[in-house]
């Protein structure tokens, strides 16, 4: 009956070979977490609201590539080290503009930067005087727009869908301080079932 002691039996059990590919040992790692584990979330969650945040998209101003009701990550961190450069795709609030309010936010895709001249017309885009190829728009612009020279401190963005976008073609140059963030990412809207 010595052979049926509980740590004979324990040592077979964790000398069989079946059971040493195991990565642990023991039942421990599922307990509850502490202290620790709730403020490394706290953390955790903190971070990701600071540099972070996810968007739900109202408007077709930037179809084909952000749809209606598309949700999008943001990333607001980027801008700190560096400056936004063109193609980049942000997130804004509105300039001060009378159909716009103050807590409005718009998503745009940056075409030219500070020091940048941009002018619409011929249903093309021109920066510094060259012709854009713009596969991702959903159609040419059916305007023209003048000669604008953006300033310091300033982008001149626009929506993918050119034609129905209340961009800087509407109120000018955007201020880089009005920018929240760079899109990282979209989630496509749930299909009804």
């Amino acid at each position: 009956m010595s052979c049926l002691r509980p740590s004979v039996l324990l040592q077979f059990l964790t000398t069989f070979i079946s059971v040493q590919w195991m990565p642990c040992q023991s039942w421990g790692f599922l307990r509850w977490p502490g202290f620790d584990g709730f403020m490394k979330l706290f953390v955790l969650a903190l971070l990701w609201s600071t540099f972070s945040e996810i968007r739900y998209i109202t408007s077709s101003s930037m179809s084909p590539t952000i749809g209606v009701g598309d949700r999008v990550l943001i990333e607001k961190a980027k801008y700190y080290f560096r400056n936004p450069s063109r193609n980049d795709i942000v997130t804004f609030r509105a300039p001060k503009q009378p159909r716009s309010r103050e807590e409005d936010v718009f998503i745009k895709r940056i075409v030219a930067k500070a020091g940048d001249y941009v002018q619409v017309q011929h249903g093309s885009l021109y920066v510094n005087g060259i012709a854009q190829n713009e596969d991702f728009t959903a159609e040419r612009p059916t305007y023209t727009s003048s000669l604008t020279c953006v300033p310091k401190g300033h982008v001149y963005v626009l929506g993918d869908n050119r034609n129905n976008s209340y961009d800087s073609h509407h109120w000018g140059p955007l201020p880089v301080k009005n920018i929240i963030g760079r899109y990282v990412m979209r989630f496509h809207k749930p299909s009804k079932p």
